[in-house]
């Protein structure tokens, strides 16, 4: 099992012979057009033309960062990849992929996506749109992936909440080998604790999972929030300090680096 960080919320999950991308965004821009909107501060960790064939996506809610249509139809043409996303997300992707192969579940839902994989469609503290009249018209969710490799949790954007969706979650799945959890976008507080995660809750999260190992996403590549671009992993280790975690449990992710499970 090993993750290849592309960068923001997207990562190439590797395990038992799948190729896996979560909210793929090759764009210069997480915007609906090209011309503004937060513009991307990090190459991708993969060139897009180096990618291994893509069995499966993994589309966690349709922000402009994490479903990218350009990206995924050219992921579409390429690779026609299974996009395994939560209900209502179809929809938006066969309006704009008219042969897209696509398959929409709601919570707790399982996917098979082929060569012994399999994903359950997780809670998520977070919300969708992608106009002014489209507001939770569609599902946001988190995933696990399960394979002969072992059991891989990517939250997708997801606030922490009480804590008990990452609790049911180790109780009704199992315990992943590991997590890939947002630790950026998170300032202000007052605003953005409903819906993004800090990295104090990052560490939590990863308690309550029970998770063997995790890695910091969705930070440093699109600055869409106040915290300053690099205090992400700075807070992260504040935070694995004061849990008494140790660092190697829970790196940042940097694009283009690999992560494996512990073990």
């Amino acid at each position: 099992m090993r993750v290849t960080i592309v960068g923001h919320a997207s990562v190439l999950i590797q395990a038992d012979g799948l190729n896996v991308l979560t909210d793929p965004v090759w764009s210069d821009r997480a915007s609906p057009v090209p011309f503004a909107g937060p513009r991307r501060v990090l190459a991708p960790g993969i060139a897009f033309e180096r990618l291994p064939p893509i069995d499966a996506v993994l589309l966690s809610h349709n922000h402009y960062d994490h479903m990218d249509m350009v990206t995924l139809r050219r992921l579409s043409a390429v690779h026609a990849p299974l996009m395994v996303t939560s209900l209502g997300n179809d929809a938006i992707l066969r309006r704009a992929i008219p042969d897209v192969r696509v398959q929409a579940a709601d919570w707790w839902e399982c996917v098979d996506i082929g060569k012994g994989g399999e994903v359950t469609v997780v809670p998520a503290y977070h919300w969708s749109a992608r106009t002014g009249r489209d507001r939770r018209m569609a599902l946001w969710s988190g995933f696990m992936l399960s394979s002969g490799a072992g059991r891989i949790h990517f939250a997708g954007d997801t606030g922490y909440g009480d804590g008990q969706i990452f609790r049911q979650m180790r109780r009704r799945i199992g315990r992943p080998d590991l997590a890939l959890i947002p630790i950026g976008a998170y300032a202000p507080r007052w605003f953005m604790s409903a819906q993004h995660t800090d990295p104090n809750e990052a560490v939590q999260i990863l308690q309550d999972l029970e998770a063997a190992r995790a890695v910091g996403i969705h930070w440093g590549v699109f600055q869409l929030t106040d915290e300053p671009r690099e205090e992400p992993p700075e807070l992260l280790l504040e935070a694995l300090a004061r849990h008494g975690v140790p660092e190697a449990q829970f790196p940042a992710g940097v694009p283009g680096r690999s992560y494996g499970k512990v073990g």
